[in-house]
């Protein structure tokens, strides 16, 4: 199998239902899923080399749930049987939930960093809120599947959260933003 089609060469891409210039925002909204991705496996291979496993197989799932994300925005066909489920979100909450709870109280602003592992996860973080702008730009043009937004958006929430469990669980201190009122209130 040859990896390359030519197909493309004239600046056209294919989607689960038609063709769409390279530029075009279902492209970028996907692509930026893609990209995450990207980082995610890299915060992988950063969790191998640490003491904290657990990260592992959530990172896995969530690497086959994007390309769900990705195949949902990549599609315009009307009958397509699309991927993302409220159970995907329903355990991202779960896993954001349990982190939160093992982790100290926060009150203020952190700065992105910590641990490798933390520092990683904090670009999946910030990677994650950009594809997620891409998502919403695409929405007010053209009709998503619903609950990849609510995926990707709760997907930032977890990055945070697991930053924030993996510094505490190596005994590494975040670092408050020194200027930061009190934002977080119980």
């Amino acid at each position: 199998m040859k990896i390359y089609t030519r197909g493309g060469d004239q600046g056209k891409t294919s989607v689960i239902g038609g063709r769409r210039f390279k530029h075009d925002l279902r492209i970028h909204a996907y692509g930026a899923l893609d990209e995450v991705n990207s980082f995610i496996g890299q915060a992988r291979v950063i969790c191998e080399r640490s003491e904290l496993d657990v990260l592992k197989p959530q990172l896995l799932t969530i690497q086959h749930e994007l390309f769900d994300c990705g195949s949902d925005l990549a599609t315009v066909k009307e009958d397509a049987v699309l991927k993302v489920q409220p159970a995907m979100i329903e355990q991202l909450e779960a896993w954001i939930d349990a982190y939160t709870e093992k982790s100290p109280q926060l009150e203020r602003f952190i700065l992105p960093g910590g641990s490798e592992l933390a520092a990683s996860l904090h670009v999946c973080r910030t990677e994650t809120r950009r594809a997620e702008r891409a998502i919403v730009e695409l929405k007010q043009e053209e009709p998503i599947h619903e609950p990849v937004l609510q995926y990707v958006n709760r997907l930032s929430d977890y990055f945070f959260a697991a930053a924030r469990f993996v510094n505490h669980s190596l005994n590494v201190s975040d670092v408050e933003y020194e200027r930061s009122a009190i934002v977080f209130k119980e």
